[in-house]
Formats: C-alpha cells, sequence, structure tokens
C-alpha cells in the first residue's frame, strides 16, 4: 500500500529527529480551536511589523519545536512565524477526525490574522510537513485569507486525507510543492497535484533522501528557498 511505505518511512525518521530538537526560540503562546481545545504554539515574531506571517504545521507525532530553525529563519526575514502542535502524537481512529486536524490551522491562521498590529492584513501563509502539508491545503481551502501554501513531503492520500480537491478548491493562490526524489510516494504526489494547475504550482526538488522535517533539516538550501517562496508570495 502506498501510504503505508510512507508511514514507514515517517516513522523509521522519528529516532533520528530527536537529536535536532534543542531549546525553541520562539516565545510561546497559546490559542483556542473550534472546539475550545487550547493550541500551544511557538511565535517567531520578526523586528519590523506589521509583517507578514506563515503558520507552520508539523509531521505527525513530532512537535511545534521541530520548526525553531525555520521560525529564525522566517524572523530574521522579516516574515512571522507561528509554529503549531497537532492536536494529537497518534492517528485518531477514523479520517473524518484526522481530516477535522486542518481545524486547528484554521485557528492559527485566525489567530495571527486578529493581531493587526503585528501581522499585515492579506498576508499570511501555511506551511506543513508530511501530515501536515496535507492539513495546510484543507486549511487553506476553506479560508480564502491564506494567499499561499508551501507543502513539504505532501501525500496525495495520507491515511484518508485527500487533497486533489482541496488543492483545486484553493484554485489560483500560489502552492510550492517540495519532496525529496528518494522518497517515492511525496515525489509521485508532487508531480500529480502540480498536473494541469488552477494557479501556480511550484515543483522544488531535493537530492536528500529525507521526508518532511528531517528533509528541511538535512537540506539547509530548502529553507532558504522556503522563506525566499513566501516572501515573493507573501510581500515579505
Amino acid at each position: 500500500m502506498r501510504v503505508r511505505s510512507l508511514w514507514a518511512l515517517g516513522v523509521g525518521l522519528l529516532a533520528v529527529l530527536g537529536v535536532l530538537r534543542v531549546e525553541a526560540a520562539g516565545r510561546l503562546v497559546t490559542l483556542r480551536s473550534v472546539d475550545g481545545r487550547t493550541i500551544d504554539a511557538l511565535l517567531f515574531d520578526a523586528d519590523a511589523r506589521p509583517a507578514p506571517a506563515v503558520v507552520m504545521v508539523p509531521m505527525l507525532g513530532r512537535p511545534k519545536d521541530d520548526w525553531q530553525a525555520v521560525g529564525d529563519r522566517f524572523a530574521a526575514a522579516g516574515i512571522s512565524a507561528l509554529a503549531i502542535d497537532l492536536p494529537g502524537t497518534a492517528l485518531p481512529g477514523d479520517a473524518a477526525s484526522l481530516v477535522g486536524w486542518s481545524n486547528d490551522v484554521g485557528a492559527a491562521v485566525a489567530y495571527l490574522a486578529g493581531r493587526p498590529a503585528d501581522v499585515r492584513a492579506g498576508s499570511i501563509g501555511v506551511v506543513g510537513a508530511s501530515l501536515g502539508a496535507n492539513l495546510a491545503v484543507v486549511a487553506a481551502a476553506a479560508d480564502p485569507s491564506v494567499r499561499s501554501i508551501a507543502l513539504v513531503s505532501p501525500s496525495v492520500d495520507y491515511r484518508g486525507v485527500r487533497i486533489e480537491q482541496p488543492l483545486r478548491q484553493y484554485g489560483a493562490r500560489p502552492a510550492l510543492l517540495v519532496a525529496s526524489l528518494h522518497d517515492p510516494y511525496a515525489a509521485r504526489s508532487v508531480r500529480e497535484l502540480a498536473e494541469d494547475p488552477p494557479g501556480t504550482r511550484q515543483m522544488l526538488w531535493s537530492d536528500t533522501a529525507a521526508h518532511g522535517a528531517l528533509l528541511l533539516a538535512r537540506d539547509p538550501d530548502l529553507v532558504r528557498s522556503l522563506v525566499e517562496w513566501f516572501q515573493q508570495t507573501l510581500g515579505g
């Protein structure tokens, strides 16, 4: 099964990812989900504000802290960033519940939009890794205020979270699709998602054999490309 190979790859990377965790430089904030839960997040403020801002969504089983280095780079480049935790560290029992996790991404977008003194109106983006990439698409499709997205190691179908239709619903807004050439399912997904797009669909490839957050950690050129992408598409 295609997703099973992706799942095995992601699980196999968790131990390696553990060595990448360091004390987060962002400041801890909390926000509310649509069902009233508390969402823990790390906020990386750009010095000059109001600024463009990006929500950063982790892969399954990984914390918001995985985005620390990326968040620091965004802030240094004049883009504020907000890294959130997912609602759980393991898959829920059904696909509908997993799709519902995208509501937390929407709550993070709303949190940023509710800070007009710090976040420039109409300049919010979302970047996600692995499952986080799929949740980013679903959230952005439902929220026209999201101006740009970047998907790192996305899946056409992640345990029932299918993103072909949400990406079509996302429409003409720009999307960056990132994958390792050595990650077969993510690479195939990127190619499929980029076909016949209604808007800008830019593919970005890495020769580093890694998936999701580990791909960003192992290939620093990708982080630079992410920053440049959101500078271009959010007006940073």
